[in-house]
């Protein structure tokens, strides 16, 4: 029987029940706490009780298993537990609480944490390998009246999960000099993975050097056999050149129909060399024989500029100013300064005009080959349409597809042996440029043919020229028959190199002194026919208009002029500039009287420019007046035909040939009169006459454009005082 005092309740906190449930069911198995000799506690942290002077020693170390621990000066029956002790005594399982005299501050800390994966035998067993248990130190408190706590001791041996590292408190670490570490079962197998993998990466790096070694010895033995090589590299020799064969000549020939059958390229042309040299970019159109070009270069002179043609009709807007080098024109030409242009008599860029205009043909020329001429090829090129063939032939030119005439017709691009009129059309003629069934080949000239670019007696046939060029003509030709390149030499001018780019190839408006864009003539609509019979009414109703004259006549002329129309008194008064004499105005007067003309300087006339002259005084000036009746010239005409009201004559004689747009109103182009002298009106969709046009004597078209509204009172010209008759006062 333990007749010990009761010890204070134990109010520290008490170590966590082991995971078996040891030390609770110990607890149970007593049935009463275990007391301890020490007695009473004091009531501070370091305070002795004066009955308990004679404490117990501290516990230095905890003995080996099986051995009885001491305590506070008191032992339990069962003190021998399994391996495990503490700073007080330990019974069967109910630990006793310690003295509370002196905090203990020598406890030993295990040396080394167990190092093994999990515990395999109980560690209450007596076969278990005992290890240092860390001591606790109870902590004094306040006695109270309460039962002691059991507390259950620490189990020898922590659970503790494999890790894949060893233990960082190996022997080597800071714990060396306390118990070793136990080998884990898995160190062996780790010590052979890890000598395989350093064996494999050996491997794999031996690998890696033999493959870098044979690359390396790859890349030397390939530059040296290309250094090798290039030192013994010659080019192959080229082809020498040969005559044609069979198939080159009939390309060559079949050339110029090509070109008129591709309608139209774009071009580039240098002529010349150099300060006579001229640069031409642009379109040309074959099969309307027209040409819209921009003229540069130190030789352009006056032609510097815009330039189109249609036929033998050229016309320039020139511009001084521009930069030697030429660009690409703009694609809607602009309406104003366009003016009739005569090339000086051997100036270079009428051959190379020529030239150009020269190149397409409806039937092929003659083989070059079967001529027994000095036709060659040369060699193979590319060019920006692909591959090409280099030939050589004489040049082949002539007469323009679209520019053929026959014996009844004197203007470039009519269409039938009667019309007159450049690229006008009856109902039954094509558009403009078009040829029919009575015209000629294209490129054949006859007795009586005077177009521009036809040659006369000189003309040896289809394709030759009378004057051969200086040198033979070079064609980069592909297997089309398609012309991408033509270098030749032609007399007075020098070398030539045109440049055809295939695939631009827009369509080309022609300016108005041209006759306007192309359109698809056709017989008048109901309702086009009944505006047309009312015009007449229209304009009487309406009073008059300002007037506008635009006017190219002759082979050089243009004339400008400004003033009024008056249907009511049918009346019409202008100031008319030449632009080749700009400090000159012609006042025209026409009347029922018949129509008269008086030349004034500019500053009397109306003044302004001769681009744009002033309207003419309201007061005649007084001054020789040239009074006749007949009509005279193409601008007498063309103000007489709006003056007579728009009459145009019998119903039916009227086509159609576009729709267009003047004063940002849409009109139709109808186009009446007889062929010598065709009138072309353009009337709009309320019956309102809006521009006049007449085909002149130069093939060009002048325009006479309306703007109705109210005309001031047109006084009449000053009549000179009759003669006094002899004898008479």
């Amino acid at each position: 029987m333990d007749t010990s005092a009761t010890p204070p309740p134990d109010t520290s906190p008490t170590a966590a029940p082991r995971p078996d449930g040891t030390g609770r069911r110990n607890a149970s198995a007593a049935g009463k706490p275990s007391t301890s000799a020490a007695g009473r506690l004091g009531t501070g942290r370091h305070r002795t009780d004066s009955a308990d002077a004679t404490a117990a020693p501290r516990p230095t170390k905890s003995g080996p298993a099986g051995s009885e621990p001491t305590g506070s000066g008191a032992t339990g029956s069962g003190a021998t537990g399994s391996g495990a002790t503490g700073s007080g005594a330990t019974g069967s399982g109910v630990t006793a609480s310690p003295p509370v005299t002196e905090r203990p501050t020598d406890i030993d800390r295990p040396t080394a944490r167990p190092t093994t994966a999990r515990p395999t035998a109980d560690p209450r067993s007596a076969t278990a390998r005992p290890t240092t248990a860390r001591p606790t130190t109870a902590r004094p408190t306040t006695a109270r009246p309460t039962t002691a706590r059991p507390t259950t001791a620490r189990p020898t041996a922590r659970p503790t999960t494999a890790r894949p590292t060893a233990d960082p408190r190996s022997a080597t670490g800071r714990y060396s000099d306390r118990t070793p570490t136990t080998t884990r079962p898995d160190d062996t197998t780790d010590s052979a993975a890890d000598a395989t993998d350093t064996a494999g990466r050996g491997a794999a790096s031996h690998r890696r050097r033999t493959v870098l070694l044979l690359l390396a010895l790859t890349a030397v033995t390939s530059a040296t056999a290309l250094v090798l090589g290039l030192l013994s590299w010659a080019p192959d020799p080229p082809e020498p050149a040969r005559p044609l064969t069979l198939a080159e000549g009939e390309r060559l020939a079949a050339l110029r129909v090509t070109n008129l059958r591709d309608l139209r390229a774009g071009v580039r042309v240098t002529a010349g060399v150099d300060a006579t040299r001229i640069e031409l970019v642009g379109w040309v159109d074959w099969s309307r024989s027209l040409l819209y070009l921009d003229v540069g270069g130190p030789g352009a002179g006056a032609e510097r500029g815009l330039l189109q043609r249609a036929g033998s009709v050229l016309v320039i807007r020139p511009d001084p100013a521009a930069v030697p080098t030429p660009a690409a024109p703009p694609l809607v030409p602009p309406e104003d300064r366009w003016r009739l242009h005569r090339l000086t008599p051997g100036a270079s860029l009428g051959p190379v005009l020529d030239l150009l205009l020269g190149l397409a043909a409806d039937r092929p020329d003659a083989d070059p080959a079967a001529a027994g001429n000095a036709a060659r090829w040369i060699a193979r090129d590319t060019m920006a349409g692909g591959p090409v063939d280099l030939l050589q032939a004489p040049l082949l030119t002539g007469t323009p597809a679209a520019g053929s005439t026959t014996a009844g017709s004197t203007a470039a691009g009519s269409t039938t042996a009667g019309s007159t009129a450049a690229g006008s059309t009856t109902a039954s003629s094509t558009a403009a440029g078009s040829t029919t069934a009575s015209s000629t080949a294209a490129g054949s000239t006859t007795a009586s043919s005077t177009a521009a670019g036809s040659t006369t007696a000189q003309v040896r046939g289809s394709g030759s020229v009378g004057a051969e060029p200086d040198g033979q003509t070079r064609y980069w030709l592909d297997q089309d028959a398609r012309l991408h390149k033509l270098v030749t030499r032609l007399p007075g001018v020098g070398p030539v190199t045109v440049t055809l780019h295939r695939a631009d190839r827009p369509t080309l408006r022609p300016v108005d002194a041209l006759g306007g864009r192309p359109g698809l003539p056709r017989a008048l609509s109901d309702a086009e026919q009944r505006r047309l019979d009312r015009l007449p009414a229209r304009l009487r109703a309406q009073g008059g208009a300002a007037v506008t004259l635009t006017a190219p006549t002759g082979t050089a002329t243009n004339l400008r002029g400004a003033g009024w129309l008056s249907w009511t008194t049918r009346t019409a008064y202008l100031a008319v500039a030449d632009l080749g004499v700009p400090g000159r105005r012609t006042l025209l007067r026409r009347d029922a009287a018949g129509l008269a003309r008086a030349d004034l300087p500019a500053a009397a006339g109306g003044g302004g420019t001769a681009e744009a002259p002033g309207r003419p005084p309201l007061a005649p000036p007084a001054g020789a007046w040239r009074v006749s009746r007949s009509v005279g010239d193409d601008v007498g005409r063309l103000v007489d035909a709006a003056v007579a009201a728009g009459s145009v004559g019998p119903r039916g004689a009227a086509v159609r040939i576009r729709e267009d747009v003047t004063a940002g109103r849409t009109v139709d182009v109808v186009e009446v009169g007889p062929a010598g002298a065709r009138l072309r009106y353009w009337v709009d969709r309320d019956g309102s006459l809006r521009r006049l046009e007449l085909h002149t004597s130069g093939n060009a078209w002048a325009q006479l454009d309306l703007q109705p509204g109210a005309v001031p009172r047109l006084a009449p010209v000053p009549r000179p005082a009759a003669k006094p008759r002899p004898g008479t006062r």
